[in-house]
């Protein structure tokens, strides 16, 4: 007999935050559930600790670093449980938190996934995100980003979608939506999904008391280097093709191109022009088979959907714009580009 949730957890190279993720999870108020470790090829002892300190925990072995979206594919394909939790291997689960994402599942019925509270490991009275938003470029937003906690992020609330790396899914979305594009391998693997879901009319619920802590960029070292400037920059271009349909491009060309000088000029401000343009040739070299997935997955879509998801869009994209004048104006910084972005845009 299956349990009512399965949390999966890609690890590459992670024993130490493994280890205080897993023992944070022994310690739930609330126990039905199980979980699944996807190894990527770790040196570190990753699978030796797991085997020894976990015994209840399943564990799947490559022999390589498949990438997250292989990796929890893999995991989710496994279970035949109704819900499926992913975790970065990079998270303390606070202990009523499953409790309450069981909670979240009773009381709000009509949602197919819902986005945890995600708390700054080091600085616990900061937020690293509150449900994920959207920019019409391509590019996800996670709400409340080093934002203090307060009123809006204390209520559930409906956003775009979540962030893959806490995020809850019915066994039902994932038939409906299919899995995580491979073709991604790392980073906005979880924007593609949730656009996805908009697409379907897939409703995603911020569960504001289901909370972990995220350590943040563990795997890749910092969030700004070659890796995440490389990948970030690719998926971008894999994204966009795959996911607009004309009609949808058309309307937020002007916007994507602001974004794309934006991005190149931020990669020549930090010394990431090589990597930046290694993404960029990457990513026209998998145009084609990112436009034919947009051929099968928009044929026969109908203009009221595309409007619907376009309004879906300029929603999640103005909660984005709020939240980063909320960040900003907290450090003092002005928010003058924004508001110009908001005017022409919103």
């Amino acid at each position: 007999m299956s349990t009512l949730l399965e949390v999966v957890i890609p690890n590459w190279n992670g024993a130490e935050m493994l280890e205080h993720c897993l023992r944070s999870l022994g310690s739930q108020s609330f126990t039905d559930f199980s979980v699944t470790v996807v190894d990527n090829g770790s040196e570190d002892g990753s699978v030796a600790m797991v085997a020894k300190e976990f015994p209840w925990v399943k564990l799947i072995r490559f022999s390589y670093n498949s990438g997250f979206s292989v990796a929890v594919n893999k995991g989710i394909r496994q279970t035949d449980a109704p819900w499926i939790l992913l975790l970065n291997n990079d998270m303390e689960v606070e202990p009523d938190c499953v409790e309450n994402l069981v909670a979240g599942i009773k009381r709000y019925p009509e949602y197919q996934f819902f986005a945890l509270k995600m708390i700054n490991f080091h600085h616990r009275e900061l937020l690293d995100g509150a449900g994920d938003a959207y920019l019409r470029a391509g590019v996800g937003y996670r709400l409340g980003t080093l934002e203090r906690d307060c009123d809006r992020y204390q209520q559930d609330r409906e956003v775009f979608g979540a962030c893959g790396g806490a995020a809850m899914y019915s066994s039902a979305f994932f038939e409906r939506t299919g899995l995580f594009d491979q073709d991604f391998f790392a980073y906005l693997e979880d924007v593609d999904l949730n656009l996805r879901a908009c697409k379907l009319g897939l409703k995603c619920m911020y569960l504001s008391k289901a909370k972990v802590y995220h350590i943040g960029s563990a795997t890749s070292g910092s969030k700004i280097n070659s890796v995440t400037i490389r990948l970030s920059t690719r998926n971008n271009i894999i994204l966009l093709v795959k996911n607009y349909p004309l009609y949808l491009a058309a309307r937020f060309l002007p916007a994507i191109a602001v974004y794309q000088v934006a991005w190149l000029l931020f990669c020549v401000k930090k010394g990431m022009i090589g990597p930046y343009v290694k993404g960029l040739v990457q990513g026209i070299g998998m145009f084609p088979a990112s436009y034919r997935k947009n051929r099968a997955a928009n044929r026969g879509l109908k203009r009221v959907r595309m409007k619907e998801m376009a309004g879906k869009i300029r929603r999640a994209e103005r909660d984005a714009i709020d939240s980063i004048r909320s960040r900003r104006k907290s450090k003092g910084q002005g928010n003058l580009l924004l508001d110009l972005y908001s005017r022409i845009f919103l």
